[in-house]
């Protein structure tokens, strides 16, 4: 199959200000602040791994503009950090326009195996941290009257089932309902609040260390046989932060054939 093309950017974010959280390394949040850089968006990176936040913040600083890349260490459990995190972009950028909640946490263990501390682990990154981020953006965004959109990271494991991923399917669902019920408190204030769903969204780091049995039974469930390149659902972020999404809102996208 041919390689998926990248597109360039088309400064659709031009003069926006953005916080994107977990977005150290070469995740979806890495290919999101890129891809938010290359569509003139002025960018503030939040992560909880220090030293690789601060690479990525370096190297995206030399490439497109010092004046474009912050960063702040953050910990989505840590209502403070939250806070934080949302202060640099309003006192670097001087605005708060977009804020990308991509922090979540991930797990294997039968229902019956799990414990009460993974459960909990789980459901406070991913869907409190979701929470906690969306909260702290809302309350910002409606004191400042300009409007806003907050992109929330989802995953099709939010509809179907899947073994061993009890505690992460149970968040993302909660990520989904979040998005649904805040996009209706939103509203008034001008801000939209959409979520992404990917499936299986894999870069080199990760391939390393799923085994090739795992990587190719996943694979065999995508429609086009692949896995996505991360850069191809923060292009579906990229629409959704943008212009062109305008009467969007409350609404999960599946970035993968497997909603169902």
């Amino acid at each position: 199959m041919t390689p998926p093309r990248y597109v360039p950017g088309h400064d659709l974010l031009a003069g926006r200000g953005a916080v994107i959280t977990a977005a150290a390394g070469a995740g979806i949040g890495g290919a999101t602040a890129r891809r938010f850089l290359e569509e003139g968006a002025r960018i503030v990176l939040g992560d909880s791994h220090a030293r690789r936040l601060a690479e990525s913040a370096e190297a995206l600083a030399a490439e497109f503009g010092a004046d474009r890349v912050a960063a702040l260490p953050c910990d989505v459990t840590d209502e403070e950090q939250v806070g934080a995190l949302l202060e640099l972009a309003e006192q670097r950028h001087g605005r708060l326009d977009i804020v990308v909640n991509n922090a979540g946490l991930g797990g294997t263990a039968d229902l019956v195996e799990m414990t009460d501390e993974q459960w909990s682990k789980v459901l406070d990154v991913t869907l409190n941290g979701t929470f906690r981020c969306t909260r702290a953006a809302l309350r910002r965004m409606r004191r400042t009257g300009r409007g806003g959109v907050i992109v929330n990271n989802a995953s099709v494991v939010g509809w179907r089932a899947q073994r061993g991923q009890a505690h992460y399917a149970a968040a993302k669902a909660g990520v989904m309902a979040l998005t649904r019920c805040a996009a209706v408190e939103a509203a008034a204030y001008g801000v939209r609040i959409n979520a992404v769903s990917p499936s299986l969204a894999m870069h080199p780091h990760l391939v390393k260390v799923t085994t090739p049995e795992l990587l190719a039974e996943l694979t065999e469930r995508e429609a086009f046989g692949r896995y996505a390149e991360p850069w191809e659902v923060a292009n579906v972020i990229v629409f959704l932060a943008g212009d062109y999404a305008s009467y969007m809102t409350g609404e999960t996208v599946s970035v993968s054939s497997q909603h169902a």
